[in-house]
């Protein structure tokens, strides 16, 4: 079970103007399950989106990179779940660009007007043939109010749909975001299965949404890990459909700009916490906050050995206060110089060590208590400056090597 995460709720997720979805089952993989989304964009959106960085990306990835590095007026998204159509060589990226096409020409448009996406099982040929005949039921079914079955179309391990939504106002007008995302297993963004999409009405200069959708997925998508594997698939893209009417964002620093960017920040963080809470059997969702580094990239590296390592994921999901695991991460992070007596360590409010010993008054017993909690924050202080980061994961329990192991079958 999600911990503490449920289903959207359908009436809650905002229509975008200027984007329609459309979901269907087209048996990518296997039978009777949403497996084919598609997103049709109004004439004038503007798109940005950020790629995993590991080399040996997936096809769609390649293709999306292309189209848009030229520029390309994008008009249409594909997403299908089962396959991810990586590791399929020259062929893997015909089939992508097939994809393309296919969409393209039943939308009366360019193949480079079409961003595809896919997410599943590695080194599998894409069953194009299977999407092409599921296109024009998900073109048929295109709503304004399908974001719900959207998020439950991206789904592959996932145990509930994501999806957030967001209202503001910006110079007097009314501009809306929504957005959904994927993702349980092989999760440690790096731009960036994960798949994020969000949409917004706000008027915005176009080319200001490249720098927006990296400083977003930083903010967000790139402080997640559940099992520190970097997907080849993972993607977020972001759209703006300039319907709101607002006077056209210019400056991301000005009130407008800053206003829209935290509304954006704050759906993307819900998408992206949601994918840590539905880890692949998670129990636990985990807050690691690195305090007192000389740098942000020093905090980052320790946070994230604590956030990967085995022995303390293992730990939190038994509910074992065997904190030295949490030390040993923060001494193996990569800090060559880092002074072990000035650093201090805690388990939401209490106290477990301080200048890198055990806490004369610390007691097990508190910290098996936090430890027990399903949300829990470890905080660790480095005593070097002041920066500090955040990242989030979770527990590994038995599920995660079941889920796993049979994750093929």
């Amino acid at each position: 079970m999600p911990v503490n995460l449920s289903a959207p709720v359908a009436a809650d997720l905002l229509a975008i103007p200027g984007v329609r979805i459309g979901v269907t089952e087209a048996g990518v993989r296997k039978a009777d399950r949403k497996d084919l989304t598609v997103f049709l964009l109004d004439p004038g959106a503007a798109v940005a989106g950020v790629f995993t960085r590991n080399r040996f990306c997936a096809a769609p990835v390649q293709v999306c990179r292309e189209h848009l590095a030229a520029g390309a007026d994008v008009r249409a998204m594909v997403v299908n779940t089962g396959n991810a159509n990586a590791g399929t060589g020259a062929d893997g990226l015909a089939r992508a660009r097939r994809t393309c096409a296919e969409l393209a020409a039943l939308l009366e448009l360019k193949p480079e007007q079409v961003l595809p996406f896919s997410t599943g099982v590695i080194m599998e040929a894409l069953p194009v043939e299977r999407i092409a005949q599921g296109l024009p039921a998900a073109i048929a079914k295109a709503g304004a109010d399908n974001w719900a079955l959207a998020a439950e179309g991206i789904m592959t391990t996932d145990t509930v749909p994501k999806a957030a939504s967001r209202q503001i106002e910006i110079g007097g007008k009314s501009v809306r975001i929504s957005g959904i995302s994927k993702g349980a297993g092989m999760i440690r963004p790096n731009m960036a299965t994960m798949l994020g999409f969000m949409a917004t009405d706000a008027a915005i200069a176009p080319e200001l949404l490249q720098s927006l959708v990296r400083e977003l997925a930083d903010g967000s998508f790139n402080r997640v890990t559940i099992d520190g594997d970097t997907s080849t698939n993972d993607s977020f893209v972001l759209v703006a459909t300039h319907k709101a009417g607002n006077p056209p964002i210019t400056d991301l620093a000005s009130a407008e700009g800053l206003a829209l960017k935290a509304a954006l920040l704050d759906v993307a963080t819900q998408l992206a916490q949601a994918i840590v809470r539905d880890g692949e059997g998670a129990t636990k969702f985990i807050t690691v906050k690195v305090e007192g580094g000389r740098n942000e990239d020093e905090c980052r590296a320790v946070a994230y050995a604590i956030a990967h390592s085995p022995l303390v994921k293992t730990a939190f999901y038994a509910s074992d206060p065997n904190l030295g695991r949490i030390l040993a991460a923060v001494g193996y992070a990569g800090i060559e110089d880092l002074d072990q007596t000035r650093i201090d360590l805690f388990l939401d409010e209490v106290h477990v060590a301080v200048n890198g010993g055990r806490n004369p008054s610390y007691k097990e017993e508190d910290g098996q208590r936090v430890m027990k909690q399903q949300e829990i924050t470890v905080r660790v202080r480095l005593g070097r400056g002041d920066a500090a980061q955040t990242v989030w994961t979770c527990d590994f329990s038995h599920d995660y090597v079941s889920i796993n192991a049979d994750y093929r079958s």
